[in-house]
């Protein structure tokens, strides 16, 4: 697999995880708790990306607020997944 091509599976694989986060936030308003673990392994997973130069710090960081912008019941997502970390 090539750079490019890692690039772009890393960027729609944070997407699609956050996404689904948020959603199962959303429509249980009780679950952020529950899911803690869950997010802040994606949070994690983000800055993973971030150093090991598959996605920049920008990217993920946009990545983060499209998700927030479109799920605003996800308050954890406002946050971003803390890259200065």
């Amino acid at each position: 697999m090539d750079a490019h091509s890692r690039h772009d599976r890393t960027m729609r694989l944070l997407e699609a995880r956050l996404e689904a986060l948020a959603l199962v936030c959303e429509r249980t308003p009780t679950s952020e708790r529950a899911l803690e673990r869950q997010i802040v392994a994606a949070a994690a997973a983000t800055r993973h990306a971030v150093a090991l130069e598959l996605i920049t710090s920008e990217e993920a960081g946009a990545v983060w607020a499209e998700v927030a912008q479109r799920h605003p019941a996800a308050d954890w997502c406002q946050v971003g997944p803390g890259l200065a970390a």
